[in-house]
């Protein structure tokens, strides 16, 4: 049994140490063969350069460097494109969620049978005000129009089996928002709670415009009520003009005068306001059907440490001197930073050349043949 730990990264050069030193007794611990794929989403400071270096002591860690930030969702996409494990877990390396809980989750997927375990917060007190009334807001609203099976404290922190992860890398949406599309898919799950601790370093990759972005892209890529929300202003606003003209009738039946260019200008606004609002909606489902249409690469990898051609790749599991072996590759991955970008596109469509299936250059992957990506958007 290989394990698969998938870990966005956005500048987190200050964070990287503290998360590998509690990160790796965990893993080493659980007896079991591992990977721990780090995806940088473009970092603008030394992540890349520190991540080099733990992995000349620690073999188990993969390093998939973006070339560009491209968001926290498409970051964990590519992780989950190039990640091999039978099962996969998705944690950020601020250490707001503990790696300690990663055994308790698989333990329950293996007690239990199913093939997903979210991690729930239980206390979020280290939280501002602010970011637990948003996050609830959040939540209320997709519990509407998603369903009730989204969980109001649970983020991306997750354990999920080969067949989720299979489902995963062959939806076609370009940007999925995997807190609302793991539950929608109907897998057996479970739960395992938590205190949510405070950052460890750094900053906060959610700032408020993230937060917007991540409500706008869960609206609209899980939902057609705003279309509906569009149907429903327009009746209004026929109702609306048909009150106008109905109390302009009246006041020239009784001759009353009427100078009119009030109620014209309120009207004008109202309606022309409603139009805009509806247009804008309409235009936010039409871009992504035009970006969907480009079937442009969502990302690019610089980087991937992943050796694959020529020599044995050995994963060990740290107890009892487990390996788990898988593909070949030739000793200096880093070297790969210098091929063309055409080599590590991964799209949708297909591969790139000298890739392997999933677009991840080289050695096997999953039955997926698609694409990957980082930045961060999400409550």
């Amino acid at each position: 049994m290989l394990l698969s730990v998938i870990t966005p990264m956005y500048n987190e050069r200050e964070a990287v140490d503290p998360f590998v030193a509690r990160l790796r007794p965990v893993l080493d611990g659980l007896g079991s063969a591992y990977e721990v794929v780090a995806v940088d989403d473009g970092s603008t400071d030394a992540t890349v350069s520190r991540l080099l270096q733990l992995r000349a002591e620690w073999p188990q860690l993969r390093i998939v460097s973006l070339r560009r930030n491209v968001g926290h969702q498409t970051a964990l996409r590519a992780g989950l494109k190039a990640s091999r494990g039978d099962y996969v877990v998705s944690i950020d390396a601020d250490l707001q969620d503990p790696p300690e809980v990663i055994g308790e989750m698989l333990a329950a997927a293996r007690r239990d049978q199913v093939d997903v375990v979210y991690g729930v917060r239980s206390d979020r007190s280290t939280d501002s005000v602010f970011k637990r009334d948003t996050a609830a807001l959040y939540y209320w609203t997709m519990r509407r129009l998603a369903g009730p099976g989204i969980s109001d404290q649970a983020g991306d922190f997750r354990l999920m089996s080969r067949t989720v992860v299979t489902v995963l890398n062959d939806l076609p949406e370009p940007r999925p928002v995997y807190r609302l599309v793991v539950p929608s898919l109907g897998f057996p799950s479970a739960e395992v709670s938590y205190k949510r601790q405070e950052r460890v370093a750094g900053r906060t990759k959610y700032p408020l415009s993230r937060m917007v972005r991540l409500a706008f892209d869960s609206v609209t890529g899980f939902s057609a009520a705003p279309l509906r929300i569009a149907t429903w202003l327009g009746l209004l606003s026929f109702v609306l003009c048909v009150a106008l003209i109905v109390t302009a009738l009246v006041a020239w039946g009784s001759g009353g005068v009427v100078p009119g260019w009030t109620s014209l200008y309120i009207a004008v606004l109202l309606l022309g306001g409603i139009q805009l609002i509806c247009l804008g909606l309409l235009g936010e489902y039409v871009g992504r059907i035009y970006m969907a249409s480009q079937q442009r690469p969502p990302y690019l990898v610089a980087l991937d440490t992943h050796e694959q051609l020529h020599e044995p790749i050995e994963l060990l599991g740290g107890v009892g001197g487990q390996s788990h072996v898988h593909g070949t590759g030739p000793q200096n991955g880093a070297a790969r930073g210098h091929q063309p970008a055409e080599a590590f596109a991964l799209t949708d469509a297909g591969r790139g050349p000298g890739t392997g299936a999933g677009g991840v250059p080289g050695g096997e992957r999953g039955p997926d043949g698609g694409d990957v990506g980082a930045g961060v958007d999400g409550q």
